[in-house]
């Protein structure tokens, strides 16, 4: 077997939610170049039409499903559409998340139950959901299924201003090691946590020069990472290329030992 087809995905069928722009939208259509039908999942049915458009432009089959990923029976209305329309169900990209930065005091009760919601509790439910579609995909192939999950290098890195954020990714990357052992063998759980990457999110920090040089000084690789970064790792973990691998948090970060961006906080 050649390198190539270890991430030769033709035949497979991969759903991803928060896909409509910047990392999701990068991993879905990295998937479809690779040969996947791919489902898109977000709240903007615009952003995720124009996703599955570009894929069917490959020659793949793509739906898009507008879903909010804290609604449990959109989700698995969700699902169940990718079974009827697609047929299967073999890999799962978790990429909902997010929560603004800010100073530890100001950060409230609400304020660290909605960045666990949003970065641990949805996408936790979205594989729960797709977990027994999942194991009837894996019969018969190496390294099974595959479910990956989009983290953060904040959960594993320190900087000031992302109590609630980073305390939620770094919930998620142990919760991907937990969620490994107890789908093991069938389904591998892996997570991408990313570094600084160009997506909107970082567009006013981008677009002041001093800030952005400031990023990429810190950066020991001295750049912004790009959405089609993560998306090639996502391919890597959702491909027979890491077949040998469940359980691990892979690091996309341009080599950070301690975050980036600091979020302006005076001392106390």
């Amino acid at each position: 077997m050649s390198v190539r087809s270890l991430f030769d995905m033709t035949g497979r069928v991969a759903l991803l939610s928060g896909a409509g722009r910047g990392i999701g939208a990068a991993s879905a259509l990295a998937l479809a170049e690779a040969g996947a039908d791919i489902a898109v999942l977000a709240r903007s049915s615009d952003q995720i039409e124009t996703v599955a458009d570009q894929a069917r432009a490959m020659g793949r089959r793509a739906i898009a499903i507008p879903t909010d990923a804290n609604d449990a029976d959109a989700v698995e209305a969700a699902v169940s559409r990718t079974l009827n329309e697609l047929g299967r169900l073999d890999v799962v990209v978790g990429v909902v998340g997010g929560s603004m930065p800010q100073p530890f005091m100001n950060t409230s009760d609400r304020d660290l139950r909605n960045a666990f919601e949003n970065n641990v509790v949805n996408g936790l439910r979205l594989v729960r959901t797709c977990v027994p579609h999942l194991v009837s995909a894996s019969e018969g192939r190496t390294g099974g299924s595959s479910v990956v999950m989009v983290s953060s290098a904040i959960g594993h890195v320190v900087g000031r201003g992302y109590v609630a954020y980073g305390s939620a990714k770094a919930a998620l990357d142990h919760a991907v090691h937990l969620m490994a052992a107890d789908l093991n063998p069938k389904i591998r759980v892996n997570a991408v946590a990313p570094g600084a990457i160009l997506t909107e999110a970082l567009e006013v920090v981008a677009a002041d020069p001093v800030l952005k040089k400031t990023i990429e000084d810190a950066t020991p690789l001295r750049r912004l990472g790009r959405p089609d970064d993560i998306a090639a790792a996502v391919l890597y973990l959702a491909s027979d290329a890491s077949s040998y691998v469940t359980g691990q948090v892979l690091p996309v970060d341009g080599g950070v030992l301690t975050t980036n961006f600091n979020f302006p906080i005076p001392d106390l």
